[in-house]
């Protein structure tokens, strides 16, 4: 029954370290209630990939683009 021990306290050390995680984002988790509707979401995330892909591109543009190996 040694095994059935170890997976007790395994569980209860999940459990304490959930807890410390809670505490110390102030237990704010996970939320994705961001006032938006799908809609609005899909539309300020695409913009925000827009403006992403903007920068990279003018940061190829004035580095050359030379790096191909650089996947970053």
């Amino acid at each position: 029954m040694r095994g059935f021990a170890n997976f007790v306290s395994r569980g209860s050390q999940r459990e304490r370290d959930r807890e410390r995680a809670q505490a110390r984002t102030g237990g704010k988790g996970k939320n994705k209630d961001d006032g938006l509707t799908p809609e609005q979401r899909r539309e300020r995330d695409a913009k925000a990939l827009q403006e992403k892909a903007a920068k990279k591109a003018a940061q190829a543009a004035t580095s050359g683009g030379g790096n191909k190996g650089d996947k970053k």
